[in-house]
């Protein structure tokens, strides 16, 4: 049976909703050949790691979905589905360009150097030049996440990526019409992400993968009388 409740009651819950609009894309963790063929190409690993996630202007959560398989004969007249593989989805995410155009560069070369693995003596302009594409632990990041938080910057929700790269580059428009700020949008491969911190920090603290929180009275939040009972009104905060 539902149960009636007073807009004092719901207030703070509806008033606390996180908003789109306050996240962060962190790069990190690519190899030491992939670093080195970007800088010589003018994107420097300070680049990388301060600016390029700065760019994002659009990014996604992301998802993931159980791939299934029919058991039947376990009851008779019943079949059962149970979970074999854990699919992740892959991750769209779109890029204002700087003037400077480095964040292209850094897409594309980042693309370039995962089928470079010809013979370095053939010129790209070579007629006989072919494609031949890098060992995954040369172009794969480890260390790229993207973090969720919201203007009071108390509350964070945190994916770690394992084994993503760039996997298409969508054709930039350009035109003569009304100018606009150029952006580009790449989509992403990953193996799988990791829900929650995992820094050597937080596992010694126990707070790694979201473990430890649990929510908590904001102490600006009124203690109002409920039959009997003090119960804290307001906004609710999670330890990290």
């Amino acid at each position: 049976m539902p149960t009636r409740k007073k807009i004092s009651e719901l207030k703070p819950l509806i008033t606390n909703l996180a908003q789109t609009s306050h996240y962060q894309v962190i790069f990190g963790g690519l190899n030491s050949d992939l670093s080195t063929y970007l800088d010589e190409r003018g994107v420097d690993t300070r680049f990388i790691t301060n600016s390029a996630g700065l760019l994002c202007s659009s990014a996604s959560i992301p998802g993931s979905s159980l791939a299934t398989a029919d058991i039947n004969g376990n009851f008779m007249g019943v079949q059962e589905k149970m979970a074999h593989t854990r699919i992740f989805t892959q991750m769209q995410l779109e890029f204002y360009v700087d003037s400077d155009y480095r964040m292209i560069k850094f897409l594309e070369h980042w693309m370039e150097f995962i089928a470079s693995g010809s013979e370095s003596s053939l010129s790209p302009d070579s007629n006989a030049y072919y494609y031949r594409m890098q060992y995954p632990s040369a172009y794969k990041s480890n260390s790229t996440k993207i973090i969720k938080f919201d203007r009071d910057y108390k509350r964070e929700l945190e994916y770690n990526f394992i084994g993503l790269f760039p996997i298409n580059m969508s054709s930039v428009p350009i035109s003569y019409d009304a100018s606009d700020i150029l952006k580009v949008s790449v989509a992403f491969n990953y193996e799988r992400y990791i829900p929650g911190k995992i820094t050597s920090k937080s596992k010694s603290g126990g707070t790694s993968n979201n473990m430890g929180s649990t929510p908590t009275p904001n102490t600006q939040g009124r203690i109002v009388n409920r039959g009997g009972t003090k119960i804290p009104e307001g906004n609710f905060k999670a330890n990290q």
